[in-house]
């Protein structure tokens, strides 16, 4: 983990300083200075013919203010302009305008102050250096000499605090913009985590989703006619022993297709407890998907390798008659080649609504309408009102067929209608388009 400058407020010191360290650094700093003012202050003191405890404590209190150069760097660098005439606060100027130079105040105050503090240090090495020479009888020197030494001097204590500081200053600053960016970028991760997760996690739901879509196009429509035979066989096993053989032997063919079906599934299941490592029990959901969909395309005798087709409907309705069910067929308009996933859903809609027949209108007769249109098909299931209500095979139902077929249709961007009729009976109704589109969960 990187360390913000918030951060180290967290740790905290005392007043304005964002860490211990920094205070004591602070007190030892203003501490120096104060000894080096008040000794500074006696020469002072003599020199104006002040008493001496006037020049000390004017040197203690002047050196002191280097204590909140943090705060108020500015402050600090005037306070050493103020008492340069006075010969004293050589450790407050250089430190004061080192923290000035590397705050955070706008380049044109620390120019200002820089230059001020400039000026007053070149005053007074010049005025210095002029009683100086002006000690030394018989002394010529040049006229240039003096302003010379003056400007040499005072730029040497004035120049490297504030280069110092500059380029510290720039330093910082662009350590806490690598700081800042370094922890933008774990929170950009963070979050690239999390949603990453979080579509995974929807890939597994809509996966699940669809594995249990398919294993139902593969089991619901084979149990619903097993169990229709079998209460045929029960219903004539006396009247029409023939008749009953033979609808004993749809169910036996019926039911080893729908264990080899399921064998195949959950075969890839237990192939996830093969896996070492963290991958074990990790169900591999995309393989199940897989072979699902595999069985449930291959649930259609003789279907394409794309799938079942609208055009091999007379298979399903032939088990439905098989099973004991009037089935009519209506087609209206010239049928024409489909995409692939067009052809496999409209299939699966005939299928699961005539399996649904089955399970909750026994004995009643089913109508099925498919229309070739301008750019979609349209098919319709609508079956009469049973006979007696509860009677037949009593199927069970989970309530998946019909969300499974409205899933469907509206993947492909199609509309899908299902409710009870006036007559007592079930209608459903679906609208695909020629060529699948994008999901339509907005077009109910």
């Amino acid at each position: 983990m990187t360390t913000t400058g918030e951060e180290h407020r967290a740790a905290g010191g005392p007043w304005w300083w964002e860490r211990r360290r920094s205070a004591v650094l602070d007190g030892g700093l203003a501490l120096g200075s104060a000894l080096e003012c008040a000794v500074e202050g006696v020469g002072f003191a003599e020199g104006a013919g002040l008493p001496v405890g006037i020049g000390v404590l004017l040197g203690v209190v002047a050196g002191s203010v280097l204590v909140v150069r943090r705060r108020w760097p500015v402050a600090v660098v005037l306070v050493a302009i103020a008492v340069t005439p006075a010969e004293m606060g050589f450790l407050l100027a250089t430190v004061g305008l080192y923290t000035l130079a590397a705050s955070q105040v706008p380049r044109r105050i620390i120019g200002v102050t820089t230059g001020m503090s400039l000026a007053a240090t070149l005053i007074v090495t010049l005025m210095r250096t002029h009683q100086g020479v002006g000690d030394m009888a018989g002394s010529r020197i040049d006229v240039w000499f003096l302003p010379l030494m003056s400007v040499l001097a005072s730029v040497a204590m004035t120049a490297p605090p504030v280069l110092l500081g500059l380029y510290v200053g720039a330093r910082r600053r662009l350590m806490e913009s690598l700081r800042d960016r370094a922890d933008s970028l774990e929170t950009e991760l963070q979050l690239l985590a999390e949603r990453a997760e979080e579509r995974a996690d929807w890939a597994r739901g809509e996966e699940r989703t669809r594995i249990a879509r398919e294993m139902h196009d593969v089991v619901a429509h084979r149990v619903s006619l097993m169990v229709v035979h079998a209460a045929a066989v029960q219903a004539v096993a006396l009247k029409d022993p023939q008749k009953a053989v033979k609808n004993a032997a749809l169910v036996g063919d019926m039911g080893r297709q729908a264990l080899t079906e399921l064998r195949e599934m959950l075969g890839v299941l237990r192939a996830g407890e093969a896996l070492g490592g963290s991958a074990r029990g990790a169900v591999p959901l995309a393989a199940v998907g897989v072979a699902a969909a595999a069985a449930a395309t291959r649930a259609g005798a003789g279907a394409s390798e794309d799938g079942p087709s609208l055009a091999e409907r007379e298979e399903v309705l032939g088990q439905s008659r098989a099973a004991g069910m009037k089935v009519e067929l209506s087609v209206q308009g010239e049928a024409r080649g489909y995409a692939p996933e067009v052809e496999q859903t409209a299939y699966r809609v005939v299928q699961e609504a005539l399996t649904n027949v089955h399970k909750h209108a026994a004995g009643a007769g089913a109508m099925v309408r498919v229309a070739h249109r301008e750019g979609e098909v349209a098919m319709q299931v609508e079956n009469g009102a049973p006979p007696v209500r509860g009677g037949g095979a009593m199927l069970p139902s989970g309530g998946n067929g019909l969300v499974g077929m409205r899933e469907r249709v509206l993947a492909l961007g199609g509309v899908f209608v299902s409710g009870e009729t006036e007559a007592g009976g079930f209608r459903v109704s679906a609208v695909l388009p020629a060529q699948p589109g994008p999901s339509g969960a907005g077009r109910a």
